[in-house]
């Protein structure tokens, strides 16, 4: 299982945001840079106008950031798409064998886990800024 895609196109969307900050950043211009449909970038932006990351109105053409970019979190961005459920980055199965030790136990032996695991994610998301996405593009040729 994997973390939606739409949590690497919303840092896309919103890097293009900042570094075109003096353009018109309509969906179509910003899907050429995503290499996806308008369709999918309007969905995403509309998720992150909802989250009050993006300044988005349906007809004015070009979006904007809401806040600073060293104001929005990755953590920011994945909760605004939801990338995961909470506490759902990892699956556990559910149809084990109740007559068997290790089927009876493993999904609240592994759970605790799994949930420390995502909350160590999630802090590493928290301690990088869209701000530091934008530089360490910047520094590339």
């Amino acid at each position: 299982m994997t973390i939606s895609s739409r949590f690497a196109v919303a840092i896309h969307i919103l890097t293009v945001l900042e570094t075109n900050r003096g353009g018109v950043n309509t969906s179509e211009y910003i899907s050429d840079s995503v290499n996806t449909n308008p369709v999918v970038i309007r969905r995403i932006t509309g998720m992150l106008n909802k989250a009050g990351l993006v300044e988005a109105r349906p007809g004015v053409a070009g979006s904007k950031l809401a806040k600073e970019a060293d104001d929005i979190t990755l953590l920011d961005i994945y909760q605004a798409v939801h990338a995961v459920d909470e506490n759902g980055l990892f699956a556990v199965h559910d149809k084990t064998n109740d007559n068997c030790p290790v089927g009876r136990n493993i999904q609240s032996t592994i759970e605790p886990v799994f949930a420390e695991a995502q909350k160590a994610m999630e802090s590493t998301l928290q301690k990088v800024t869209l701000l530091d996405i934008v530089r360490d593009l910047e520094s590339k040729p």
